[in-house]
């Protein structure tokens, strides 16, 4: 999986490109960690993510757990499949979804 990072002003988006399954959630796991000090916006860019394990879901929550500190968190450009365990999972229900 391939983070690409931006930060504009207080604003963070993390793009996300490929898997994010077990292997991968803990480089998504470090990225937030590492990156939410001065964030009050996480927007996580679903845009080129094909696939989301329950490891990833973790993840997600995690981050918006932390947001719900200091901001908000969005989640944009979710495809066909990841919508559809968004939903079956109940996330759809607790996650923003542009």
């Amino acid at each position: 999986m391939t983070i690409t990072k931006n930060l504009n002003g207080t604003t963070l988006t993390l793009a996300l490109e490929g898997r994010l399954d077990t292997t991968t959630a803990p480089q998504l796991e470090a990225e937030v960690k590492d990156s939410l000090t001065g964030v009050s916006e996480l927007i996580l860019d679903f845009t080129a993510l094909e696939y989301i394990s329950s490891a990833g879901l973790r993840v997600v929550l995690s981050a918006q757990k932390a947001m719900n500190k200091q901001g908000r968190m969005v989640v944009r450009g979710v495809n066909e499949y990841v919508m559809e365990v968004l939903e079956v999972t109940g996330f759809a229900d607790i996650l923003t979804i542009e």
